[in-house]
């Protein structure tokens, strides 16, 4: 059983063309604020990422943002978070938000959540973090990926129980609880 202090939130800066994706980034962001799990996200105010930490914050719960200057000279920075840290780029953004979090989570989004999801899903793969690591699948969003992934494992690029540690949910109860049932994967290059 693993304990969740926090979460990683990885998800759109734009809102998407349904509500039900901004209905999702509320009902996970109100579930884990009242829930006493902290929020760790990209820190701006705009689309999904906004909706989960306002969600939360409503919710009385917490929510670090951790944004690069370039963003905060944009003025995408959130202006009523429980804390802001404002890093130099986007490598230290990922590496601290790691640093905070014990779980990721992939609501829909762009190439930049696709891009956080990998590289904190590879880190996992590398051994570089023990931390569980989840998609939030809204209205069959990440299908289409899911069956990227299963290619993967049969063209022999992906270990089948590496694909298998990936966390597959659609509700915010079903994502917490995985996270807590959830046990790591042999890193690649210790097997």
């Amino acid at each position: 059983m693993s304990t969740i202090g926090r979460v990683a939130v990885y998800t759109g800066s734009s809102p998407g063309t349904s509500p039900i994706y901004r209905e999702a980034a509320t009902q996970v962001g109100r579930f884990l604020g009242a829930s006493g799990v902290g929020v760790v996200y990209g820190g701006g105010h705009v689309g999904l990422m906004g909706t989960v930490a306002d969600a939360a914050l409503t919710a009385g719960g917490e929510a670090i943002g951790v944004i690069p200057q370039a963003l905060v000279n944009a003025e995408l920075a959130h202006p009523g978070l429980t804390a802001l840290e404002v890093v130099p780029d986007m490598h230290v953004r990922k590496m601290r938000m790691s640093d905070l979090a014990d779980a990721f989570v992939a609501l829909p989004g762009g190439p930049g959540t696709l891009e956080e999801f990998f590289e904190a899903w590879t880190w996992l793969q590398l051994g570089f973090h023990r931390k569980p690591v989840a998609l939030y699948d809204v209205d069959g969003f990440w299908q289409p990926l899911l069956r990227m992934l299963d290619g993967m494992v049969e063209a022999g690029f992906l270990q089948a129980d590496f694909r298998a540690s990936l966390l597959v949910v659609d509700t915010p109860e079903t994502l917490l609880t995985a996270f807590r049932e959830w046990e790591p994967p042999t890193p690649k290059f210790a097997r």
